[in-house]
């Protein structure tokens, strides 16, 4: 990330940059997140169908509005927030969501995974921020809990009676997925 003009007072431009190059990676992890959650909401088919179409939408709007906090966050420490699909694509450390037009159930398996990684990202961010900058780490920790609830309200749909995922060891979305669907027949 290019330097910052400025710091917050009280931070410091070196350590304001820190905290920026931090949050960049979750601009890029939420808009990212938001894309998968919407490609999901238009690709989701099957008897589950209304019920994940319509949960998704306040998760997309929600995890837009984060990556607009994180945006506008860099820009206050003195940073230039990068948005771009090209920096996006150029820059993220995990592979593009690889689930098309797939039952409800699939789609929830791979999200399964994806929350996992965001979530775990977010708390590392959480960590390394809270002794530079507690206003960083205080916006963090709000969106991790509703993140957490998300994910929550996605798991629910994979777990069975006993509190087990059926994706449980899954590794990759289509492990997941596959998981996911064998978890539902069981069931049955």
């Amino acid at each position: 990330m290019a330097s910052n003009h400025y710091g917050v007072p009280g931070l410091g431009e070196g350590d304001s940059a820190k905290v920026a190059d931090i949050l960049q990676d979750r601009l890029y992890a939420l808009n990212d997140l938001h894309l998968t959650l919407k490609h999901v909401h238009w690709n989701v088919v099957g008897p589950h169908f209304i019920a994940v179409h319509e949960m998704l939408d306040p998760q997309v709007d929600t995890v837009r509005e984060y990556a607009d906090q994180v945006a506008e966050r860099i820009a206050t420490l003195g940073g230039s927030p990068k948005g771009t699909p090209g920096a996006l694509v150029e820059n993220r450390s995990w592979n593009e969501y690889s689930i098309g037009r797939a039952g409800a159930i699939e789609h929830l398996g791979a999200l399964d995974l994806v929350y996992s990684g965001v979530i775990a990202s977010h708390r590392e961010a959480i960590e390394a921020t809270g002794d530079v900058d507690p206003i960083t780490e205080d916006l963090l920790i709000g969106q991790s809990g509703q993140l957490e609830q998300y994910h929550w309200f996605v798991r629910a749909h994979l777990e069975n009676a006993g509190g087990e995922l059926s994706t449980s060891g899954a590794e990759t979305e289509r492990e997941a997925t596959v998981l996911a669907e064998a978890g539902v027949e069981e069931t049955v």
